[in-house]
């Protein structure tokens, strides 16, 4: 499965051949869904891989949604099962453009950029804004940002005996450091 990870980024890296690419195996996806007085709705992925063009700040990153992990099995048994539907929707793409980036300007001062571009969640494409920081240090790029989705835009249905459990805004958060290549 993690080859077919790595070949889906490198798919969306096509054009960034003669580019200067950066980009980790080892990104930090989270999200989190929780609603006050119920059980905390929280996963994380390490494994999230990202390319990012350095030339013109296109980016690309790819999550196997079992990845996800969650604090008990049944939570995340329910999440691939009945709300992502990890058999038939098995990764999570976005693919974007961080505005107005130049890399000759970064620093080891983070800088808040926004990052634009379509994210697929569940077979579904839709645009996205998210705020991100971002800046270089010992030849690696950090970036770190969040954004919010909503379950419905990705046409995940949440049954109706727990939509009380689960936020109607699902907040996600990413943390990358990123090697040349």
């Amino acid at each position: 499965m993690k080859k077919l990870v790595l070949l889906g980024v490198l798919v969306f890296s096509a054009g960034y051949v003669s580019a200067q690419k950066y980009s980790t195996k080892t990104g930090k996806l989270s999200f989190e869904a929780s609603v006050p007085l119920f059980d905390d709705i929280y996963a994380q992925d390490d494994n999230n891989v990202v390319i990012l063009n350095a030339d013109n700040g296109e980016m690309a990153s790819v999550s196997t949604v079992k990845n996800f992990h969650f604090k008990t099995k049944l939570m995340e048994e329910h999440f691939n099962e009945s709300y992502a539907e990890t058999a038939k929707y098995p990764k999570t793409t976005f693919k974007g453009k961080i505005a107005n980036f130049d890399k000759t300007k970064l620093t080891a001062s983070p800088q808040k950029y926004t990052v634009q571009g379509t994210l697929n969640f569940h077979g579904v494409d839709k645009a996205i804004s998210s705020s991100a920081t971002i800046y270089s240090k010992d030849g690696k790029i950090y970036m770190q940002g969040a954004f919010v989705v909503k379950p419905a835009d990705y046409k995940v249905t949440i049954p109706k005996m727990v939509t009380k459990k689960v936020a109607e805004n699902v907040n996600v958060e990413y943390n990358y450091t990123m090697l040349k290549q």
